[in-house]
């Protein structure tokens, strides 16, 4: 993170002197990750100070993460406060204090075969393990809705037109609201899919930065704000469109995947395959934030969509002749 504005550089120094007095003249260094997240160094350990807007989600994910541990999945970071250190409140935020995993030199990434499948392996035991505590947590966080929100994402993507077709051509977008409509249109005909039981509690994003490989090699799951109700489905269709990219979109290789096999069976599935999420992710992120203006950034986003696309165009008309065949 660059502090390049001088009301982004006095919120740091405002920030340091807060923290410093909290864990009482200890830290040595303050290093930004992202946004509301910081790397802190004292003189005996390091810590991850996070952000979070109200002191109940913060108490949500510490307590998450502690049942977490205490049910036998023990693949992630606990909140570790050094001791005397009293609540951290700044500006509106109130910060968790997690300790620091060590990461290892080659950070995980779905490149290879090998990271997928672990990746996956780990992310069905975290579903195992929460299957058996999801009921403790009905009243605390929402069901996913995962129709729902694609739904809007998809609408707020076709509200953008205009400004989409200064980098998109007119038959992409076309193409890619078609693909939109008949996914969205199979999984409201096929809506029970992903509301039947058993639940578990989802992760939510399972981006590769949410999986940390630490400095011994295990890999660690981490990262719980989008953390919802639902059956496992809902991850695992997030997981293989996260991977499919590094697959070269291959039907043929997903399926070889034991598990994925399974899911492929059913054609609510295979409708939500089709859906573009990482496209409209991506478009309405930098046109909410405005950081299409940056070339950077565009540009990142413009491969995205047309890298893949005369292989996402064959596994899209996969998924339609699979469909039909069923």
């Amino acid at each position: 993170m660059t502090i390049n504005k001088r009301g982004d550089d006095d919120y740091f120094n405002r920030l340091f002197s807060y923290f410093q007095e909290q864990f009482k003249g200890q830290i040595k260094h303050i290093t930004p990750i992202r946004k509301k997240v910081y790397l802190v160094e004292t003189s005996k350990k390091k810590y991850i100070l996070k952000g979070y807007s109200s002191y109940k989600k913060l108490k949500l994910q510490e307590t998450f993460t502690s049942t977490l541990r205490k049910e036998g999945f023990l693949d992630t970071y606990v909140f570790d406060y050094p001791a005397g250190t009293k609540p951290l409140v700044h500006e509106g935020l109130y910060f968790g204090c997690i300790e620091y995993l060590e990461p290892h030199p080659v950070s995980f990434s779905y490149k290879t075969k090998g990271e997928r499948k672990e990746g996956l392996q780990l992310l069905r035991e975290f579903h195992q393990v929460t299957s058996g505590f999801e009921q403790r947590y009905r009243t605390l966080i929402p069901n996913a809705d995962l129709l729902g929100k694609w739904k809007d994402r998809a609408q707020y993507f076709s509200s953008q037109r205009p400004l989409l077709e200064s980098f998109l051509k007119r038959d992409v977008i076309d193409e890619l609201m078609e693909w939109a409509y008949w996914s969205m249109e199979g999984m409201e005909k096929n809506k029970d899919y992903f509301t039947k039981k058993p639940y578990v509690i989802l992760h939510g994003d399972v981006a590769h930065h949410n999986f940390l490989r630490s400095a011994s090699g295990k890999l660690m799951l981490i990262d719980f704000d989008l953390i919802g109700i639902g059956p496992d489905s809902v991850d695992f269709l997030q997981y293989a469109n996260r991977i499919l990219p590094f697959m070269q979109w291959s039907y043929g290789d997903l399926k070889r995947y034991p598990f994925f096999k399974n899911k492929m069976e059913d054609l609510a599935f295979l409708y939500s395959l089709a859906y573009p999420a990482d496209i409209f992710r991506e478009w309405n992120r930098i046109i909410k934030d405005k950081s299409y203006i940056h070339s950077r950034q565009s540009r990142q986003v413009y491969d995205l969509t047309v890298g893949q696309w005369s292989l996402r165009r064959q596994f899209f008309k996969i998924l339609k002749k699979r469909i039909k065949v069923e």
